[in-house]
């Protein structure tokens, strides 16, 4: 209340309200009935000049209103639009007067109980002051509403006693029969809007908002049950009365849709605090940094609204009828929130995935001409986010198919992944969001993994998770002694974690048997795995750079029906040129011009790049002007990483009886030259009837298979089986599939790692763009989640919003 500092009655004593206000407690006046006779008599002066038609104008700075208008009217002396002592200011154009303040606040007064049962609700669901004003915004400033008419659009006030609700937001025409009270006139939306709406456009009309608004009914609401609601844009007084600690749940969501952080919660990736504002919000929205709630209670609202929804796009229609906030300031809302939409589909936040869309969502940006050069995961992500927003896009592939690494193959009777088919972490992964949009299928991957060592013995778990404790507390202690090493003394990863290990065996005293070497050995082949190298190439300092990030987390799962069935919806309708490869790129001029081996030429003003790092390093496309010395150093800091796949598929499901369903089994390797050589045998299908096993080669053993034909790689890994299934008959495979990644000519490389003498700095200035005309994306172009198709995806949809920003 004090913010509106109370005034003097000029010749008069000051008012109840000025003296005793709410920061009072009402003390400061005698209750006695002389003094109350002794206030009553200024009162009864007002009366009798009423012919003199005395005004108050408001006293907040800056209000421009010279005669107010109480839109209260509670109290029978109600100054409506004449004399009072004090006007209240909650917005410009909306104000109450003393008496009406009074009616509520004095115990006395008829309206007291109803305040005083408010505040008690509002006391305990929120945080905030449960001021007299936050009553009047809260519960008795009239609704206001727009008009449904494509022709109208106009902003109407509402009546005190109708309660506005989405459904009556969604279908209100000017003059609809509510309450029994119809407007008359023949064309109801021929009716002037009121000039006040006008006003709550300007910029200035925000800064003279006395209380930010806070939305009732919020589809957030479910989502943010933990919070104070105040904090998160939320009416205190139209929440439940307790907060609940754990995690919401909310019938129909799909369990990997988790777009807000819960209170002391944090470490998951596309995750949003309720309670704040992300720095590029921050960036794009400057005038809420002081005052976050109505950015917070509109961006909230739109985020649960896409997550209930992600199969339809969100529109400005959908979104508005569910912001329920008494005031004026519901006009402001609106406005903002179709600032908010485009801000959160330019980022891909909302909007995005394997939408079909009818429309351009950002319709500005049709002029732009956008080529994109590679047709993976990243180049359709990207192609297919510039030609939603309403850009012209065309998209060259060098391969005769889509997909780039991602590659699909049926000739085994079911989809195997010759590239990625594991999706890491599908909480808030816009891979599982792609499924959801689809309705593809995804298998959960288990956690049991038995270990089979040659001869057919499965290995004892206890000494399994005694050698994975040891394995873990060796890549503690290069943790440790990365801490304080700059760049410069860097060291290979293998060569650190060799050196920790004797230190730990002199030092403990412990003598490993054979097997347990063989174990830990098998781990070391997950992390060449994981890395897509040998641990002798990869950094020490900056193996696992990206975990200093928020991750994906919740379920591994294996896409049953492949990546390609999503890439392929993603291609859908574009303009893509197969079996073009891109020779050149000269962006010397206003504009960017390509040229292909076969001769074609292609303008743009912008052109995305999202071929494999190893065609970058071999220079397989060059650039005029060349690219940056800076840039060219990054790419080169980076590995080339590869693993190769095997797969087979047999007549019957031999391996059932001893690995009893579970999704994958390991192989303890013999020695450690081969370590990698088939590390991991995957189950295509644990719980139907192919019979496919699918095994990976990482590390050192892929110099194994380099002189290898395929049939001789599937021969060696048949005396693996039968050596891990000594005890049955092993069959011949009825089909099989060998990986060359190595020598694919448009890849050369699965994924990439951090070099010795590296860092993860690299993944973002291989990132950047070259004088605003040249995009880089891909997995090797992402620091937070660099060798993964979700990477690489996510890649696509930041460049499409750098561009469209541009």
């Amino acid at each position: 209340m004090l913010a509106d500092s109370g005034g003097r009655c000029r010749g008069r004593k000051r008012s109840a309200a000025a003296v005793g206000g709410p920061d009072s407690g009402g003390r400061g006046r005698s209750n006695t009935p002389a003094a109350q006779t002794r206030r009553k008599a200024p009162e009864t002066g007002e009366d009798d000049d009423q012919s003199e038609k005395k005004f108050r104008k408001c006293e907040k700075s800056g209000c421009p209103a010279t005669y107010p208008v109480c839109f209260a009217s509670a109290s029978e002396r109600c100054a409506r639009n004449g004399y009072t002592s004090r006007w209240y200011h909650l917005s410009c154009g909306e104000h109450f007067c003393n008496e009406c303040f009074d009616h509520y606040y004095r115990s006395h007064k008829d309206g007291y109980e109803t305040f005083s049962s408010w505040k008690r609700v509002w006391t305990s669901n929120g945080k905030s002051e449960p001021s007299l004003k936050a009553f009047m915004a809260d519960q008795q400033l009239p609704y206001w509403v727009q008009c449904t008419n494509a022709d109208c659009g106009k902003w109407r006030q509402l009546s005190k006693d109708t309660q506005l609700t989405a459904a009556l937001a969604s279908s209100y025409r000017c003059g609809m029969k509510l309450n029994s009270v119809k407007v008359e006139g023949s064309d109801a939306c021929a009716q002037p809007e009121d000039v006040r709406v006008a006003g709550v456009t300007d910029s200035w009309w925000l800064s003279m908002l006395i209380l930010p608004p806070l939305f009732k009914d919020s589809p957030a609401s479910p989502f943010l049950s933990a919070y104070y609601p105040d904090c998160v844009g939320m009416s205190p007084s139209a929440s439940p009365e307790h907060r609940r600690a754990a995690p919401p749940h909310i019938p129909g969501l799909s369990p990997y849709f988790q777009p807000f952080y819960q209170p002391n919660e944090c470490g998951k990736a596309l995750c949003v605090r309720p309670d704040m504002m992300e720095l590029d919000e921050l960036y794009e929205f400057p005038e809420f940094s002081r005052d976050p709630t109505m950015y917070l209670a509109l961006r909230n609202l739109v985020l649960a609204a896409w997550n209930r929804d992600c199969k339809e796009v969100l529109t400005l229609q959908k979104c508005a009828p569910h912001v329920i906030v008494r005031g004026l300031v519901r006009v402001r809302c609106v406005q903002e929130l179709d600032r908010v939409l485009y801000f959160m589909t330019r980022k891909g936040l909302i909007n995005t995935g394997a939408l079909q869309i009818k429309w351009p969502l950002l319709p500005e940006s049709q002029h732009h001409k956008v080529l994109v050069i590679g047709a993976g995961a990243a180049g359709l992500a990207a192609a297919r986010q510039l030609q939603n927003f309403g850009m012209q896009v065309v998209v060259l592939e060098a391969r005769e198919r889509i997909g780039g690494r991602v590659w699909d193959d049926a000739s085994l009777g079911m989809t195997v992944g010759r590239g990625a088919q594991i999706v890491n972490g599908c909480v808030n992964n816009p891979i599982a969001l792609m499924c959801e949009q689809l309705g593809l299928r995804m298998h959960t991957l288990g956690v049991r993994c038995e270990l089979l060592q040659e001869g057919g013995r499965i290995t004892d778990p206890a000494l399994d998770k005694r050698m994975d404790f040891h394995f873990n507390g060796v890549l503690d202690a290069v943790s440790e002694w990365r801490k304080d090493k700059p760049q410069s003394q860097d060291a290979p990863l293998g060569e650190k974690i060799q050196e920790v290990y004797k230190t730990f065996l002199q030092e403990s005293g412990l003598q490993f048997t054979d097997l347990e070497e063989k174990v830990l050995h098998f781990h070391l082949s997950n992390l060449e795995y994981a890395c897509g190298s040998t641990l002798d190439q990869v950094s020490a300092r900056s193996w696992d750079h990206n975990e200093c990030f928020a991750q994906f987390s919740g379920d591994h799962t294996l896409l049953t029906d492949g990546y390609s069935s999503v890439l392929h919806k993603l291609a859908q309708g574009l303009d893509i040129r197969l079996s073009t490869a891109v020779q050149h790129v000269d962006y010397s001029g206003e504009g960017v011009t390509v040229m292909s081996s076969c001769g074609s030429r292609w303008s743009a003003q912008k052109v995305l790049v999202t071929v494999p790092l190893a065609l970058l390093q071999k220079n397989l496309i060059g650039f005029s002007p060349p690219l940056p010395d800076r840039k060219l150093k990054a790419i080169h800091s980076l590995g080339a990483g590869v693993i190769e796949k095997v797969a087979l598929q047999f007549p019957t499901r031999f391996w059932d009886v001893k690995i009893q369903g579970a999704d994958y089994f390991g192989h303890v390797p013999p020695c450690p030259e081969k370590r990698g050589l088939f590390s991991v045998f995957y189950d295509m299908c644990p719980q139907g009837e192919e019979c496919v096993l699918m095994a990976v080669v990482t590390g050192e053993a892929l110099s194994l298979l380099r002189d290898l034909q395929d049939s001789q790689v599937v021969d060696l890994c048949m005396s693996v089986l039968r050596e891990l299934f000594q005890e049955q008959e092993v069959p011949d495979p009825l089909r099989f599939l060998v990986t060359r990644w190595s020598t694919d000519p448009w890849a050369q490389m699965s994924y990439s790692f951090v070099k010795t003498g590296g860092s993860g700095e690299a993944y973002d200035i291989i990132a950047e763009d070259v004088q605003g005309k040249l995009f880089f994306a891909g997995e090797a172009t992402n620091r937070h989640f660099p060798q993964t198709v979700t990477g690489a995806y996510l890649s696509g949809v930041r460049e499409a919003s750098k561009i469209a920003a541009l």
